[in-house]
């Protein structure tokens, strides 16, 4: 199992890398890869129906000082 799990990975990286322009840093793919797992982790959320109630975004935004 723990290679077929490598073997995923690997070949995301592969294609993530093939996507960017040559100049592209570590650092981008790090951050390109970072970003589509969060997207991917939401759309899983979403899928399972698991969203914050408007009672606790309002909530989280006030704690952080935003009117909502």
């Amino acid at each position: 199992m723990m290679g077929t799990i490598l073997e995923a990975i690997r070949e995301k990286v592969r294609k993530l890398a093939e996507q960017h322009p040559a100049d592209a840093t570590c650092d981008d793919g790090i951050e390109e890869a970072r970003f589509r797992r969060a997207v991917e982790t939401g759309i899983a959320a979403a899928d399972r129906s698991a969203f914050a109630a408007d009672e606790e975004v309002r909530a989280a935004f006030k704690k952080w000082g935003v009117k909502a």
